[in-house]
């Protein structure tokens, strides 16, 4: 099995040696704007200790972040909430209340271009000017219908779930999926931050088990040492997205049944076959030498149980032990056969989820694009209204550098980030904008799950009300923008920041926003330059932005109004509503013919000839 796991394309192989050539040192180096090409990945320092095959890690990392079995419901992937630029670009069953309330918003509204922006004026240049609307929803993601964990089944990929309460999302009666509470940002190029998530609460220091990092003083794995396991603490640095990984997986809003564990999720994985209900192309970046041709997922010699074994030291796998939930063990020998009976390989689940699928997100780097290449040398990469618009960008009034600058484009990358400091969200590349009220949701200033700060020491409240500041590759395709969805487009992007922030009371304005002056004109240029920051391989999917297909859940059939058809397709399906499904095909590392749609493309229905990829007209089954 190792062999032609070592043999994973050379795509991947050249691609991880040039991200790794320019040292950490030097990175401080690169100025205010600098291209991202070159900037090494951050790697672990003590990544050996677990890691025996980094290409093998990849592939391992692709197949769980597509795979669609990891959800509790069976249908839900990593990737239904990251299939498009590395963002979600679903308008149905998409609308939450903040992240403060308590009230139920009424399930599966489309969006539509009129109810953008949220926050509109009298006067669009004047924020003090009477509001003509005042939305205070979130554009979120579609995630899991509400239901507690009872167990699995070996070789079944939909968990058995206890209804409960209907909770805040119904419809007729029937439970449809929850929605996230803040907009999906897009994973591409999030290797590059400090800390990730809007609030920042995934730590640099990955754990193994939660997004929390030493501040979760629970996690551990179990490491086989002269023939018995025992409990060892991981602490991995520069693993920002493997503590961000591990986080929406056990969530009960977006992938898992309330109160499953990692062992009851890695059990129920070891006995199925990667991406068994999904199309693989044969070449695939990545997943493509070891596809089931002409079927579905890999195949049967590249199972989650070899591809574990190929990637990671023996030590976190290799017992024969059974042990429980709590990590004791109760049969020395043996293969688990009861419920709640898990294997070594079970149990450390949380360890190679993260690592691997850190190790493929690592691999979506997006560097090309006309800037980059500018700021390369090609004095002939951007037109002159995308130069001047970079001029504006980077000088004048625009105050885009507040937030917005080194190779990354993001003071919350680890160029500028790794400086600053860790106690201060503002030193990290965390901001107030003003985009929400500082009672809809606080941000940085969130607690863990153990009800501590995820700024514990935050200077003077900084962390109230202050968000992530987010890359700007690729922007052009993930739109709604902004922690709540509020805008739909750059132009209202750049509007709004012309206008000083929506929602400005309480302080809730970070250093520059208050004082940008933007005309039309140059607004108009900026978004010319802000469009000049996609990479084409994004844009058309190609290789290493190619992946298998996916089913997602796009709303729910209402006939009449208000009434929804049951579910009755799963073991699991209870009293919830069928939902609709639309196609992401699979695509090979060539990529697609027709790019990406954007979100207002989407809104407006262009592209629905086939001009453009992703508009969630054909349906799929699940």
């Amino acid at each position: 099995m190792i062999g032609p796991i070592v043999r994973t394309t050379l795509v991947i192989c050249v691609a991880l040696a040039l991200l790794s050539a320019v040292p950490a040192a030097q990175r401080g180096a690169l100025g205010p704007f600098a291209s991202l090409k070159g900037v090494a990945v951050p790697q672990p320092a003590d990544l050996g200790r677990y890691v025996v095959d980094q290409q093998a890690l990849v592939v391992l990392g692709k197949a769980l972040f597509w795979d669609v079995q990891i959800g509790s419901d069976g249908r839900t992937a990593c990737a239904t909430c990251h299939f498009h630029a590395g963002a979600d670009h679903r308008i149905t069953n998409e609308i939450a209340g903040p992240m403060t309330s308590t009230a139920a918003v009424r399930p599966n509204t489309s969006l539509t271009i009129d109810d953008f922006p949220f926050h509109a004026f009298a006067d669009p240049n004047s924020n003090a000017s009477a509001p003509t609307r005042d939305r205070h929803d979130v554009v979120g993601s579609a995630g899991i219908v509400k239901r507690t964990f009872v167990e699995s089944s070996d070789g079944a990929a939909s968990e058995l779930g206890a209804d409960g309460d209907i909770g805040l999302f119904s419809l007729g009666g029937l439970k449809v999926r929850q929605v996230t509470s803040r907009n999906t940002p897009t994973v591409i190029n999030a290797v590059f931050y400090l800390r990730n998530f809007w609030d920042g609460r995934a730590s640099n220091i990955f754990n193994a088990a939660t997004p929390f990092g030493s501040a979760d003083a629970r996690a551990s794995v179990l490491a086989s040492t002269g023939g018995s396991l025992t409990p060892e603490l991981v602490r991995l640095d520069n693993s920002s997205l493997a503590s961000q990984a591990v986080g929406p997986p056990l969530n009960g809003i977006e992938m898992s049944f309330e109160g499953r564990a990692w062992p009851a999720l890695g059990r129920k994985m070891l006995t199925l076959t990667p991406l068994a209900r999904q199309v693989v192309d044969a070449d695939d970046s990545v997943l493509g030498p070891f596809a089931n041709v002409g079927g579905t997922g890999l195949r049967p010699d590249a199972s989650y149980a070899a591809l574990i074994r190929a990637s990671f030291q023996p030590a976190y796998w290799s017992s024969r032990a059974i042990v429980d939930e709590t990590g004791r063990v109760i049969v020395p020998v043996g293969e688990p056969s009861r419920p709640r009976e898990f294997s070594q390989m079970a149990y450390n689940f949380g360890l190679f989820f993260g690592l691997a699928v850190q190790a493929y997100e690592a691999t979506l780097v997006s560097d090309d694009t006309p800037v980059d290449r500018l700021l390369a040398g090609d004095a002939t990469a951007l037109t002159a209204s995308q130069q001047q618009g970079f001029n504006e960008f980077r000088t004048g009034s625009s105050q885009c550098v507040s937030c917005h600058q080194g190779p990354e484009l993001s003071a919350a990358g680890i160029t500028m980030a790794s400086r600053g400091n860790a106690l201060d969200p503002r030193a990290l590349g965390f901001f107030r904008t003003g985009v929400s009220a500082l009672g809809d949701d606080s941000g940085a200033a969130g607690l863990d799950a153990f009800g501590s700060p995820i700024f514990p020491s935050a200077p003077g409240n900084r962390a109230s009300g202050a968000f992530k500041s987010p890359g700007l590759r690729n922007v052009e395709l993930t739109g709604p923008y902004f922690h709540n969805g509020g805008a739909a487009t750059l132009e209202q992007v750049l509007d709004f920041y012309s206008r000083n922030g929506d929602v400005p009371a309480g302080g809730n304005l970070g250093p520059g926003v208050a004082n940008i002056r933007l005309n039309p004109q140059q607004r108009a240029q900026i978004v010319e330059f802000l469009n000049a920051l996609t990479d084409d391989r994004v844009r058309y999917e190609r290789a290493p932005f190619d992946h298998p297909s996916l089913c997602v859940p796009v709303g729910y059939a209402e006939n009449p109004p208000g009434v929804v058809a049951p579910d009755t397709s799963t073991s699991a399906a209870g009293a919830s509503a069928a939902d609709l499904w639309a196609l992401v095909p699979a695509v090979g590392q060539m990529g697609s013919t027709a790019p990406l749609q954007t979100f207002v493309e989407l809104l407006l229905g262009i592209g629905r000839d086939g001009s453009r990829a992703h508009t969630l007209q054909q349906s799929c089954s699940p």
